[in-house]
């Protein structure tokens, strides 16, 4: 956890802590690419995407919940964010952006299989990068509104583009592309989420306790998807542990969303974050031998979009 930021003159977050933030939003980005991965190969496994989706979010779950319970900063960070709730300094559903990441793991196992994961891929950034711009514009969340400025924008559109390129050897002919719908609802979500999570880390002070209030919302939601599927459960489960990961990356993914959002904004923590996925995707790839050229391309290029976006200007005229 960031604790006393040096600010510069005028309020503003000095240049060192946004560098941070974009490094902790890339190693956060960094990690949910390996966690797509592993929930992957769990999924695969057990022949159930929801059940896997719960088992990761049940995972991170219970860790969190030792950890914060065991030390005293988290719990006193969940009596501060009661004791916001109770005075509606924050108001509940800001408290639900775990809901978000449920809807997204819940949307790969209902339509990658049908759509591809490029389609995927693809439908959920523009999502995500359409939510935080306007998350940002609104000043709907932790820090100052940052407006619509000729460079975010164009930072925005170019880091799609990047995405699109960097899985433009996976893209098939899909019969049913409406599916992309939900991936996009999903990636819609993921700005609010990164607000309202940036909301509920102000109101406690404490960032571990502000991934359990997360992982709480989406364990909660995927328990009852569950149910209501009633996809049952495997006779047996499988013995490899690193299949079981998927809880822990989430921590690491969500939390440095959480952190770095109060430094750089919600656009920025998006297109970090994607950065970090691209490269995850790069390093995996490499290992596995599948390494192909439009994903070396797609990394350089969102890194461009990066530095695009955070180049200064004023506001775009209307």
């Amino acid at each position: 956890m960031i604790k006393n930021t040096p600010v510069s003159a005028g309020g503003r977050v000095s240049r060192s802590a946004q560098v941070t933030g974009g490094l902790l939003a890339a190693a956060g980005g960094l990690a949910i690419a390996v966690q797509a991965r592993v929930n992957g190969s769990l999924a695969q496994a057990l022949q159930n995407g929801l059940l896997a989706a719960l088992i990761s979010f049940a995972g991170g779950w219970l860790v969190l919940v030792v950890v914060v319970l065991s030390r005293q900063s988290g719990r006193d960070g969940l009596l501060r964010l009661r004791d916001a709730l109770r005075h509606r300094r924050i108001r509940w559903w800001e408290c639900v952006g775990g809901i978000s990441g449920a809807v997204l793991v819940g949307s790969q196992g209902l339509t990658v299989a049908i759509i591809g994961v490029a389609v995927f891929t693809v439908a959920v950034v523009i999502g995500q990068v359409v939510s935080s711009m306007v998350m940002d514009h609104l000043g709907f969340g932790p820090g100052e509104s940052k407006p619509f400025t000729n460079t975010r924008v164009v930072g925005a559109v170019v880091g799609v583009i990047a995405v699109m390129v960097a899985v433009s050897d996976q893209f098939t002919s899909p019969g049913s592309l409406w599916l992309a719908m939900l991936p996009l609802a999903a990636g819609l979500m993921m700005g609010w989420q990164q607000a309202v999570n940036g909301l509920v880390r102000e109101a406690a002070a404490n960032s571990v306790a502000t991934i359990l209030v997360n992982f709480t919302a989406g364990t909660v939601t995927l328990t009852l998807v569950n149910l209501v599927a009633r996809g049952g459960v495997p006779g047996r489960f499988p013995s490899d542990w690193w299949l079981y990961l998927g809880g822990l990356l989430g921590i690491v993914g969500v939390g440095g969303a959480i952190v770095s959002v109060r430094f750089i904004g919600v656009l920025m923590v998006g297109l970090c974050g994607v950065c970090g996925q691209l490269i995850g995707a790069v390093l995996l790839d490499a290992v596995s031998g599948h390494l192909a050229l439009p994903t070396v391309i797609g990394v350089v290029l969102t890194l461009v979009s990066v530095g695009i976006a955070v180049l200064p200007n004023g506001r775009m005229r209307t």
